[in-house]
């Protein structure tokens, strides 16, 4: 077996044994016979043990994501028509989260600081995917894409998180928030 398959397959029954026990209650002995490998092929994947096999599992879930993000932005024709697809897919991609939503439930203080700590990188992913999806003839005057992708960024993971008075779920106000509240405000980003 190719060590690519071997952690690929640690990680999913991690994934699986945090979606039936939660975080605090996975162990390492848990995802061995999950994955149906033995605790010493574990460690030998994931020498930090616990700690670093549930870092990576997260890390691995929000690489998913993007893969999945990058699959529904593909066919936008435009930055804001991307920027529209982008809000609609994480803010459902997120709202239909069972594990996610379980494990914020029934145990926030194990989740919220591993998320803290992902947050920037996150962030990062965000405006490196955002960088290379912007036309250059759609910048705005002035407006540098590093800036831009900063920015956007940070505006599309609030909303995500905290969308405030905006249905994100309608396609139409969707619409009216990136015309609104993004991309007009770009204006004055330098």
């Amino acid at each position: 077996m190719v060590a690519a398959d071997v952690r690929e397959r640690i990680l999913e029954a991690t994934y699986a044994c945090v979606a039936r026990w939660g975080l605090a209650k996975t162990t390492v002995e848990d995802v061995a016979r999950e994955a149906r490998l033995s605790r010493a092929t574990i460690y030998r994947y994931f020498g930090g043990g616990r700690d670093e096999l549930i870092r990576a599992t997260i890390s691995w879930e929000v690489n998913r994501f993007f893969l999945r993000l990058r699959d529904a932005v593909a066919g936008a024709a435009t930055f804001a028509e991307l920027l529209e697809e982008a809000l609609l897919f994480a803010h459902r991609a997120v709202e239909e989260h069972e594990v996610l939503h379980r494990i914020l439930q029934t145990e926030p203080g194990t989740l919220l600081p591993q998320l803290s700590v992902d947050s920037e990188r996150v962030r990062e992913y965000v405006a490196a995917f955002l960088l290379a999806s912007v036309p250059a003839s759609e910048l705005p005057a002035g407006v540098a894409p590093e800036a831009l992708a900063d920015y956007v960024s940070r505006m599309l993971l609030s909303f995500i998180g905290s969308p405030g008075r905006w249905d994100l779920t309608d396609r139409a106000q969707v619409r009216q928030l990136v015309q609104t509240e993004l991309l007009a405000a770009l204006a004055s980003v330098r």
